[in-house]
Formats: C-alpha cells, structure tokens, sequence
C-alpha cells in the first residue's frame, strides 16, 4: 500500500474550490499614512467577481462593500468552522446557484492597533470612513465593472461592521444608497452601559492603567480574551466616538477608571454617535436608501436585537422603510446570514 499525491483541491469538507474569482489586493493609502497609531497604509482589499464575470464585463454591475466586526482582519473571511463553509464559499455559492444577480463585492480592512476603528474618522485612529468612501470606492470603480454611483452600492456587515453600516450610509449617502445591518452596534445605554467589567480587569490585572493593558497586550503571545476583551473594547470604542482633542491617538474614557462609574460629559459623546440617535438627524439620507435591511438573534448577548428594534422605530419615523428579522440565535454563529444580506442589497442595487 502507498500514498499517492493527487491534483486539484481536496474539496469538501476541507477547501471547496471557488466558482468564481477573488482576487487579493493590497493597496497603499494616502489617508492612513501617518496615521496617529502607526498602523500600516498598506491594506488588504479582496474583490469577488461572480462566475463568468471578468473586470472587463460588458455591463456595469452593482456593487456590495462587506465590512468586519471589531478586532476583524480581512483573512478571517477565509475560517472555517466545524462543518460549515467559509463566508467565501457561501458567498460563491450564493452567485454559482444563480440565486443572486451579478455584483461585484469587496471585502474591506479597517483594523486598527486598538481592535478596530467603528469605520469613523477620528483623531485617535485615522480617516477610515473617509479611506473606505473615498480611496477604497475610487479604486473599486477604476478596476471593476461596476456602475459608479451611489444607487448601485451598498454597504454591510455585523456588530461594529453592523454598525458602520447603519451610521455611514447616513453621513455619506453619496456614496452608498443601500445598506443592512446585522446586530449592529446601536441603542447604547443598552448595548454599551455596562463598563463595570473593564474597570475590574483594569484593576485586578493590569494596577488600574491602560498604559500597562497595551503593554501587556503588545507583549502577550496567547490574547485571552476573558481577560483583554471588556478593558480592549472600552478603550477602542472610545478612540473612534470620543478621541481626545490634546492628544492624537489617545481617547477620553466615559468612566472612571477606579469604579467604572459614567463620565457623563464623555458618554454625551459617545451618544452624539449612536444610531439610533443619528437616525432623526438623517432622516433625508435614510428616506434616499433603496434598501435597509437589518437582522440580529433574539438572544444576542450584548441586546443589539434591541438595538436594532429601536434603529427600525427610528428609520420608519423618518419616513423610510426597512425590514428587521429576528431570529432564534445569539451574536456568534451568524455567517450564514451574510448571503441573504447580500441578496437583498443586490436586487435593490441593480441597474
């Protein structure tokens, strides 16, 4: 008896060999450059052409920006879990079964140094709205067959990508018409309230000082993220919704820091970006959207299905329509829910 060494991929259950194509760019940007973190300019950018769909495709196509969760880098598209495929192979799946029209879809990397950057410009991290709206979007339209206006591309993703979805469609509905939100971050006295967690960590772990979290987190070859979470979150969150004017790449903390009790002036910030109290301001960019789609698990443990609840009051008081499902699930275990998202956008996005 012997091994032989076969051709080709192994297949099912292991790597399931794209119908269509993905390419794996990196681009270099001008507006993360010197950003106040240092983190890389150079970022991933992957783009998915459906089968039979080339970059030199007769008819414009619409397209659908994908955006991660916090602490999200692009090659986690790529995990596997047991017994399930990849988000990239349910996304070829949803296109090679003709279940969906055409589109071009672009996954995006806004990763930072602090686990993510909520897809806003802020001093703390950098312009990562304005690199996803302005340089990412540029150079999608320049390479691929895509119809280059905003009633032909739309914008998802969950949790912080959730969230990015539902807040910058509405401060840039110039360049996104469609958008869908799966347990976004939004209504954030609910899903945000309770810092009582960082601050025990932050005093049991590391003396009380954020100063010795990020060196231990730059040191730590094993993230255990029980104990890193809670204080990483809380720090992150607040470098995109309220950086400190004085000091770039620093944030001010809506609480302290000794009882985890709320800053009040700090957390107003934090609240000026919510979603849910975004929406009234916005209401012309939400009545503008071809599709608001928004989903999350009735038991999702950070109660963004109430978050979502409260963004679908919002969105239908300002006179736009949208769809909210709720399902039986929590916030883990949702890739499966990504295609129908993307079908939804696609037929309301094509020309």
């Amino acid at each position: 008896m012997s091994l032989r060494e076969r051709d080709g991929a192994a297949g099912a259950p292991w790597d399931r060999p794209l119908h269509g194509t993905l390419t794996r760019h990196v681009v270099e940007s001008d507006l993360l450059a010197g950003n106040p973190l240092g983190d890389p300019a150079h970022r991933p950018l992957w783009v998915y052409l459906p089968p039979g769909v080339e970059r030199d495709h007769p008819r414009p196509l619409p397209s659908v920006y994908v955006i991660q969760g916090y602490t999200g880098q692009i090659d986690m598209w790529a995990n596997r879990t047991a017994f399930e495929p990849t988000f990239l192979e349910r996304l070829d799946h949803l296109f090679a079964t003709g279940d969906c029209p055409d589109a071009v879809v672009v996954m995006v990397d806004a990763w930072t140094s602090f686990g993510g950057s909520q897809f806003l410009d802020s001093s703390s991290t950098g312009p990562y709205m304005t690199y996803l709206c302005e340089e990412v979007v540029g150079f999608v339209d320049e390479l691929y067959p895509t119809v280059a206006h905003r009633d032909h591309r739309g914008l998802t993703g969950k949790s912080s990508g959730g969230y990015g979805a539902m807040v910058v469609p509405m401060l840039r509905p110039d360049v996104f018409g469609a958008l869908a939100s799966h347990c976004g971050d939004a209504l954030f006295e609910v899903c945000y309230a309770d810092f009582r967690v960082a601050a025990r960590k932050l005093r049991d772990t590391f003396d009380g000082s954020y100063e010795v979290f990020f060196e231990k987190l730059a040191a730590a070859d094993h993230v255990d993220l029980e104990t890193y979470a809670a204080p990483l979150e809380a720090y992150g969150y607040a470098a995109a919704y309220s950086p400190d004017p004085a000091a770039p790449g620093k944030a001010l903390l809506p609480f302290e820091l000794s009882t985890g009790r709320v800053v009040e002036d700090v957390w107003a910030q934090w609240l000026d970006w919510d979603p849910v109290r975004l929406a009234p301001t916005h209401a012309d960019a939400l009545r503008s959207m071809k599709r608001i789609y928004l989903d999350a698990g009735n038991r999702d443990e950070y109660f963004l299905d109430l978050g979502a609840t409260a963004f679908a009051h919002e969105v239908e008081k300002a006179g736009a329509t949208c769809t909210l499902e709720l399902f039986d699930g929590t916030h883990a275990g949702l890739t499966y829910r990504y295609p129908g998202a993307i079908r939804e956008l696609v037929l309301a996005l094509a020309p």
